[in-house]
């Protein structure tokens, strides 16, 4: 049924040449009885007129319309009398007032035909006894308006229908279009934040190498187990550096200016105890804990697992209420570094999150999922049973290769 219900809505001029044909067999039976000679001739012509009026409607309202009004005025002049084949004039009239496409004033003249084309009808056809009261005439006049009104109504009642949906489709689309923009806009943001910090991080790894390599060589010959130890911190520090510059060249940086100033380390988890201490004293209880024995990790596993915790605090500060309180958990595994950050708040808005829009400067999770794929990681975030966030991110410790 569905199926069939689709094929007509995709074929609407071959449904309403299923109905014109069907008119016209009916209507050829009326003409057959009620006319001869010339003026079944003239009936037989002026009903295929209205026939294709039907056919047509969807297609060219506007000129299936002037052809309505063309065959009415005919048959005025040549005595047709309305019957079964003017139900093609209901149907114009509400397809010329429905369709949005329409210019308004092929509406209004369908309007005006349906209160003048009754009136000169009943005046042309009704013989009403001599004598006969005024209120007759206006009674069947009245009684033959009202169904074409009616489908005038009708017909504009849904042409306003049409146009209020196409409307909402539009802003709907529009906004879609907005919202994309905004997060790609985001996103761009993001990685150039991240590339920033990246660059650090390579930068202060590169440093480290130098001061070693200048020490190595002031004590190669006075203290070989020191050389030794420095060229070992060379050799860890540089594979370290390789995989954090591996990351660094795929974040776009395109189009921004140079920036001055000394290159410094990033935050790391060292620095996540004075961070929920900052936190605390803002107003908000932070339960704290790490999980496994503590070990050197990648500066860009310690800079994403500060910036998640970082942006999932600010995120239950501003939005979980003034009750909330969350949790921090660090826990070290043999290949990954596990995050899982949580309040009880009231529990801000998922959509707010997923808009990228919790910070007011479109980070939120587009920034915290852009970080943890910098790293080849995975993070979930959603609304908690009972209320509250949850954020959870997974961050492997095997650099790439």
């Amino acid at each position: 049924m569905q199926r069939l219900y689709d094929f007509l809505r995709r074929h609407p001029t071959g449904v309403d040449t299923f109905w014109a044909v069907l008119l016209l067999g009916f209507s050829s039976l009326w003409i057959a009885a009620d006319f001869h000679g010339a003026k079944a001739a003239i009936a037989a012509v002026l009903t295929v007129g209205l026939c294709l009026v039907v056919a047509l409607r969807r297609k060219a309202p506007v000129k299936m319309l002037l052809l309505t009004a063309a065959i009415g005025v005919c048959q005025l002049i040549f005595g047709i009398s309305a019957s079964i084949p003017d139900a093609a004039m209901f149907a114009i009239t509400y397809t010329v007032a429905s369709a949005p496409t329409t210019a308004r004033w092929a509406s209004r003249c369908a309007l005006l035909g349906a209160l003048l084309g009754p009136a000169l009808s009943v005046w042309r056809f009704q013989n009403f006894p001599e004598g006969a009261p005024a209120w007759q005439g206006v009674f069947f006049t009245t009684l033959l308006t009202v169904p074409f009104v009616l489908a005038w109504v009708l017909g504009d009642s849904m042409r306003t229908r049409r146009a209020y949906w196409a409307q909402l489709e539009e802003k709907a689309t529009r906004l879609e279009k907005e919202r994309e923009a905004q997060s790609r806009i985001a996103v761009a943001a993001e990685r150039a934040r991240i590339a920033r910090e990246l660059h650090d991080v390579v930068a202060h790894n590169v440093s480290v190498m130098v001061v070693q390599a200048d020490g190595a060589a002031y004590v190669l010959d006075a203290a070989p187990e020191q050389t030794r130890q420095a060229l070992e911190t060379i050799s860890g520090t540089g594979r370290q550096a390789l995989a954090e510059m591996r990351r660094l060249l795929g974040v776009l940086r395109t189009g921004e200016q140079a920036e001055g100033g000394e290159y410094v380390p990033q935050p790391g988890v060292d620095q996540l105890a004075d961070l929920i201490d900052q936190v605390r004293g803002a107003g908000l209880p932070v339960d704290f804990r790490v999980e496994g024995e503590a070990r050197p990790l990648p500066s860009s596993i310690e800079l994403t697992a500060y910036r998640i915790v970082q942006e999932a605090l600010t995120n239950t500060r501003k939005h979980g209420g003034p009750d909330a309180s969350a949790t921090v958990r660090l826990a070290y595994r043999d290949n990954d570094l596990d995050l899982l950050i949580e309040d009880d708040g009231r529990g801000a808005q998922h959509e707010l999150y997923e808009d990228g829009g919790a910070d007011g400067l479109g980070h939120g999770l587009i920034g915290m999922r852009e970080r943890v794929g910098m790293v080849g990681g995975s993070l979930t975030a959603g609304p908690r049973p009972g209320g509250g966030f949850r954020i959870s991110a997974v961050l492997p410790l095997k650099a790439e290769r």
